[in-house]
């Protein structure tokens, strides 16, 4: 039990880790607040949800190459890995997950307006699994923000 408490423990002071982790909570709770400012009620859904302003995926990704380039340098073989997987994740989740969105909006279009039976409604697809590109600039920047201030 004392090595379970051990690894917890420094899993729990790694900036590395905790930075990244931090920034990622930061922003579903902003994202969850700005949802249920716009809807005039509290939103809960956004707080585990995907999607909305900011990605909550970019400022992971981004925390967590701000935190390795701060403590490993951006010079370290570390830092170019947590680079390019934060170029990766948010080139995602700009692009590809932009366009599953516009996907989703028409299929869901559809089914709107074609007749059905009650079993039909658990057909409704999910929107906003993407970011637009000033949502994924948000997070990287909330990202950076967290990771710098842990540092």
């Amino acid at each position: 039990m004392t090595i379970v408490w051990e690894l917890a423990k420094q899993i729990l002071t790694n900036q590395m880790v905790v930075a990244p982790i931090v920034a990622w909570l930061l922003a579903q709770v902003i994202k969850t607040a700005i949802d249920s400012l716009r809807r005039q009620r509290l939103s809960l859904k956004m707080l585990f949800g995907p999607g909305g302003m900011p990605s909550a995926h970019s400022a992971l990704v981004a925390g967590l190459a701000t935190s390795t380039a701060l403590s490993q340098g951006v010079d370290s073989p570390l830092f170019g890995i947590t680079l390019v997987l934060a170029m990766i994740v948010m080139y995602d989740a700009a692009g590809v997950r932009q366009a599953v969105d516009r996907q989703s909006e028409i299929l869901t279009h559809i089914l709107t307006h074609v007749p059905r039976t009650p079993d039909d409604f658990d057909r409704f697809l999910m929107g906003l699994v993407g970011h637009t590109r000033v949502q994924v600039v948000a997070g990287g920047l909330l990202g950076i923000a967290v990771a710098v201030l842990f540092s």
